[in-house]
């Protein structure tokens, strides 16, 4: 029953619920303006890191500081995926675990001379176009520190004894990253004048924003990968073969570069529209994608870890993807849907019900219930974990141990699901209503985009399942039909419906972590043994723990705090996924696997969607 509470260790799901004095009863079904806030199209998405309550998970908080943001960081944190997907290209990769191949680094210098040249370039004509003199010393400082950033190319050059002109011609990536900043510097923006003799000092200072607008991405990316890179020079014990590169765009005058870059893009647009500034967000955002294809253009003639569906082949090869649905895929948890859906459209107590309908509690006495349930599961929650959790830790991973454990908390969730069943809460929730609540549910950013690209892709022969706790299938089926994705394996427990009301009742499938690994297990043995097989699980919940572990690759998303706790009690190790692939990368040689398998003991820990796509399936 983990789907009533978020997060039952903290504070009680339902609490927003009861403290909510504008629920009505509306007779046909929820209309658009009553629908819950959380529900509503317009709506903003957040990823939800932690189990919290409905409080907090119904309205995403907005930061502070959100609105005292320069322009380039608020572009740096709304594109933020795609420099996640920069750094787990195979080129980085290789690059940040110091097994690169030689030949390939040395191609990428020469690429990197040709736009290096054309970014120099670019900086001379946003100095022309600036009109504020101090704007003018600002670009010419940046363009200087281009130039040096030639020279430590050109001690590559000649430590390798490099002749650029025979290396390598230019590819059609770099081509196209250096016509677009070329074009941008010299004012060839749809919709934009050129900064020609009769163009305004405005009209040019316009030109000089967009300019530095395109240029500001790079700078950035290329100052978090150096930082990103630096801790990786340990692994190889002072022997990195890239440490000057990794040296130079993590030394703090590269970083000052990059904040000098972005400081004269916030001081550039102070007087720009909205339209205008729109411009400057498409054109940051398409050198960001540019630098993606600039990485990936680099030739390897090596294997590499990621994506992981390189190394797969569908003719003899099988992928099988689990994830779990509340907070792991959506930004509210199921159940506090379902119980708002509940409370907004019971009668009132003055108000009679009509005999074709089930008889149901009012909304105050809906309110009054949930709380109830609600606090008695928090208590009995909280005592389970404390009794599952061994006071010392284990010395090695134990997975009996931890299945043993496991089981006192699945007969607890069962418990707690029948209080839920026997309470008539859920009674007379109209079908309808469910179906357009999930049509409307927010999930986080970067699921649906992954899973389209899975099922859509007929010939990777991969497959995805959806475990999960929540009480009405119908809500994820809903929740994933308005992203095209009907073809997802949904397996959940389910409304009893009457004439499209529900009975109250539930037909319990998957109730406990115990349920989950039976039902992972079953679809794992479906598919034969005509095939390998390699799973990957992916979740942010204790109730999944078993089989995050049973997968070949275990990914935790988020970060639940009682799935840490009782795992690392249990002897699990929580490794970041990106630093676990630079290692594995520096032990990759040709004809190695990735050598995943389940039961090692060890999960990979993701912070958003983004790095589950990166690594899988990549660009």
């Amino acid at each position: 029953m983990r789907a009533l509470f978020t997060n039952p260790i903290k504070t009680p799901l339902l609490s927003h619920l009861f403290s909510c004095s504008n629920f009505l009863p509306i007779r046909h079904g929820l209309s658009d303006s009553l629908l819950p806030s959380f529900l509503r199209v317009d709506s903003p998405p957040s990823f939800t890191t932690q189990r919290s309550a409905l409080s907090m998970a119904a309205i995403p908080p907005k930061s502070p500081s959100a609105e005292e943001e320069g322009l380039a960081r608020r572009f740096w944190i709304k594109f933020k995926r795609e420099s996640v997907f920069a750094m787990y290209t195979p080129f980085t990769l290789c690059l940040a675990s110091g097994n690169l191949k030689i030949d390939t680094f040395r191609n990428y210098i020469a690429q990197d001379v040709h736009f290096l040249k054309a970014f120099a370039q670019a900086y001379e004509l946003a100095e022309e176009c600036a009109d504020d003199d101090d704007a003018k010393l600002s670009i010419s400082e940046l363009r200087k520190s281009v130039l040096e950033e030639l020279k430590m190319h050109n001690s590559f050059v000649k430590e390798w004894g490099l002749d650029l002109a025979k290396e390598a011609s230019i590819n059609s990536a770099t081509v196209k990253y250096t016509e677009f900043l070329l074009a941008t510097a010299s004012g060839k923006v749809e919709g934009v004048k050129g900064p020609g003799k009769l163009a305004t000092p405005f009209e040019r200072t316009k030109v000089a924003a967009y300019t530095l607008g395109a240029m500001s991405p790079c700078m950035r990316l290329y100052a978090f990968l150096g930082k990103e890179f630096q801790e990786f020079l340990d692994l190889n014990e002072g022997n990195h073969p890239y440490q000057k590169w990794i040296d130079n765009y993590s030394s703090e005058s590269f970083q000052a570069s990059a904040l000098q870059n972005e400081d004269l893009l916030d001081k550039l647009s102070v007087s720009l529209t909205g339209e205008e500034l729109d411009i400057i967000e498409k054109l940051y955002h398409q050198a960001m994608k540019l630098e993606i294809e600039f990485f990936n253009a680099q030739p390897l003639a090596q294997p590499t870890v990621v994506p992981l569906i390189k190394e797969h082949n569908p003719a003899r090869d099988h992928l099988i993807i689990f994830s779990d649905f509340d907070l792991t895929c959506t930004v509210v948890d199921s159940s506090a849907i379902l119980a708002e859906i509940a409370i907004v459209t019971a009668p009132k107590s003055d108000q009679n019900q009509p005999e074709s309908q089930l008889d149901r509690m009012s909304s105050a006495e809906l309110r009054n219930t949930w709380g109830d349930l609600s606090r008695e599961y928090t208590e009995e929650y909280e005592q389970c974990i404390e009794s599952i959790v061994p006071s010392m830790k284990v010395e090695q991973f134990n997975y009996e141990a931890l299945y043993n454990a496991l089981e006192q908390l699945s007969d607890f969730e069962k418990r707690a699901n029948s209080r839920v069943s026997e309470s008539g809460v859920l009674k007379g929730v109209n079908l309808e209503d469910i179906k357009r609540a999930g049509e409307r549910r927010i999930l986080q950013d970067g699921c649906t985009t992954f899973f389209q690209k899975i099922v859509k892709n007929e010939n990777l022969n991969a497959n995805v399942h959806v475990l999960s706790y929540c009480w009405c299938g119908d809500l994820i089926r809903a929740a994933f039909s308005a992203g095209g994705l009907n073809l997802l394996n949904i397996h959940a427990n389910e409304f009893i419906f009457e004439e499209s009301l529900s009975t109250g009742e539930i037909v319990k499938k998957v109730e406990s972590p115990t349920d989950k690994v039976r039902a992972f297990n079953n679809i794992v043995q479906n598919y034969g043994s005509d095939r390998k097989k390699l799973t990957v699980y992916i979740v942010d919940s204790v109730g999944d723990l078993l089989c995050l572990l049973k997968a070949d690759i275990g990914i935790v998303i988020g970060s639940s705090s009682s799935l840490r706790r009782v795992g690392s009690q249990f002897g699990v190790s929580f490794v970041p996924l990106y630093p676990a692939l630079v290692k594995k990368q520096k032990q990759y040689v040709e004809g190695s696997s990735g050598n995943w398998k389940g039961l090692s003991g060890i999960l990979y820990t993701v912070s958003s969607w983004a790095e589950v796509h990166a690594f899988i399936l990549g660009w």
